[in-house]
């Protein structure tokens, strides 16, 4: 494609990963094993979820949706980057780029503040137990979730309006899917600007829920510690797992976006741990660490052995 000559930009060229063949096979299997457990983990949450009577709370309830974020941000990246490992030129569509996208930040920006209403509702159940049930109700959750919804989608529009008409002098990502960083480095116009709405729009996004999510776990372990010294062992207990979900998830976030576009803009590693790897290791960590949910998955598979016995 001459782009110099002024030619129009209608695909994207990503370099992924550069190495041997012998690793690029060693990449597929890996992430191929990894997408798939990513699926399996998250649809397993979700139909527990729905099916089993003791889990309909408002944790477990905002715990399923969770869980669909999750397995909805890796599909947008994970099929395409392990397909590409085994093509030679790894290429995607202008407007492929651009759906990649803008589902890319619906997802990652509606989970966001479902993970702060997560720490809500620990909040509540923790330091407001009397009261939980009341706080806690079905019209609150349906709120929680419309808004994550809406969130996401403004946070992803916002975004998306200002890059879908960039005029483009390249081609080239250095990348293993389209993400707006690496993307606005190609417009051939000055993109300062630009670029300090994303990290106003993404960064600020991102670094305020994380401050949020830090505040409500310090008032949370405080207000126990304050009651009870045996308490706040329990307490601990109970949020690690969040704890270990916002770390995991918001940490590769805050790298990316959260200042003006730098070398971690472009860090593979980082890109993989946040689209690839989170994904997998929240389901993980929420059912190693619950036994009611290990419980309810153990009444889930002796209930459909039963069904197929019978049959």
């Amino acid at each position: 494609m001459d782009l110099k000559n002024g030619s129009v930009v209608t695909e994207f060229i990503l370099l992924g990963f550069s190495a041997q063949w012998e690793l690029q096979i060693f990449f597929f299997v890996t992430f191929s094993l990894i997408y798939g457990a990513t699926l399996f983990g998250n649809i397993l949450i979700m139909v527990t979820v729905t099916f089993n009577s003791t889990l309909h709370s408002p944790m477990y309830f905002l715990l399923g949706h969770l869980s669909f974020f999750d397995m909805c941000l890796s599909t947008v990246t994970t099929p395409k980057m392990i397909t590409d490992l085994l093509t030679v030129h790894k290429t995607i569509s202008l407007w492929g780029c651009m759906a990649q996208m803008f589902f890319m930040h619906l997802f990652g920006g509606a989970e966001m503040p479902l993970l702060v209403a997560m720490a809500f509702d620990r909040y509540v159940a923790i330091c407001k137990p009397l009261h939980y049930k009341s706080i806690m109700s079905n019209r609150l959750l349906n709120g929680f979730v419309i808004i994550s919804w809406i969130i996401g989608f403004i946070h992803t529009m916002s975004q998306m309006v200002l890059i879908v008409n960039l005029p483009f002098c390249d081609n080239v990502l250095d990348s293993i899917f389209c993400d707006l960083p690496l993307v606005i480095k190609l417009a051939c116009i000055e993109t300062y600007t630009l670029e300090l709405f994303v990290v106003a729009d993404s960064g600020l996004l991102s670094f305020l829920s994380f401050i949020l999510l830090l505040i409500s776990y310090t008032v949370i372990l405080v207000t126990v510690r304050r009651r009870s010294s045996g308490g706040l062992s329990k307490a601990l207990s109970t949020l690690s797992a969040h704890i270990t979900v916002v770390t995991l998830y918001f940490g590769p976030c805050i790298f990316i976006y959260a200042w003006p576009f730098n070398s971690f803009s472009s860090n593979k590693i980082l890109c993989v741990f946040y689209t690839v790897m989170t994904p997998l290791l929240n389901p993980i960590i929420y059912t190693l660490r619950n036994k009611k949910m290990q419980g309810a998955m153990r009444q889930l598979w002796f209930r459909n052995l039963n069904c197929k016995q019978k049959l």
